[in-house]
């Protein structure tokens, strides 16, 4: 796996709503820039070979990273895949929707749910939503969120951002009723 960067992004809501956030809200991103590993190589029928050769490396580095930058425990969690304009949505669908790269965080955060995904292609400075759910019921509203990320500088057009993302809690401030109290 060739890697050209990674980005770490951490942001701590203190006030959400004109109100204080009675504990600071805090969302993690680290981002893994690196080479398709099917670039140049026209159709791909057998995605596999790179599976095998790089989802659980790219997982096992990203991981524990996005957890310490966190710096307390994730309650949600979520994952992305930006593909440059030479390549494929299915190449970054291909690395992160595979259990060889989603156990590594499930593990690592005592989670047991899905990980939620944005997977699209764009140039450098593309903007994408990393959508977050609770870590062990994805029913829970309070941690359906979202978090906006952009490196201004990837995906090139041979290359992959992958990232993952956690985050501490759920919205600030969130006064939803339970999904239960409408079933």
């Amino acid at each position: 796996m060739k890697i050209r960067k990674i980005v770490t992004v951490v942001e701590e809501i203190r006030s959400e709503g004109g109100r204080t956030v009675d504990r600071p809200a805090r969302v993690a991103v680290v981002a893994a820039v690196i080479e398709n590993p099917w670039s140049g190589q026209g159709f791909v029928e057998d995605l596999n070979p790179g599976i095998d050769a790089h989802a659980s490396d790219v997982g096992a580095l990203l991981a524990p990273a996005v957890l310490d930058a966190l710096e307390e425990p994730a309650e949600a969690y979520g994952k992305a895949a930006i593909v440059g304009l030479d390549g494929e949505i299915e190449h970054g669908s291909a690395l992160i929707h595979t259990l060889k790269f989603g156990d590594h965080f499930r593990k690592a955060a005592d989670a047991t749910t899905l990980l939620p995904a944005v997977e699209k292609r764009g140039p450098a400075g593309v903007v994408f939503d990393i959508p977050l759910k609770h870590i062990t019921d994805a029913t829970i509203r309070s941690h359906h969120q979202s978090f906006e990320v952009r490196i201004s500088d990837a995906p090139h057009p041979n290359e992959i951002v992958i990232a993952l993302a956690a985050a501490s809690q759920g919205r600030p401030q969130q006064r939803l009723a339970p999904l239960s109290t409408e079933q």
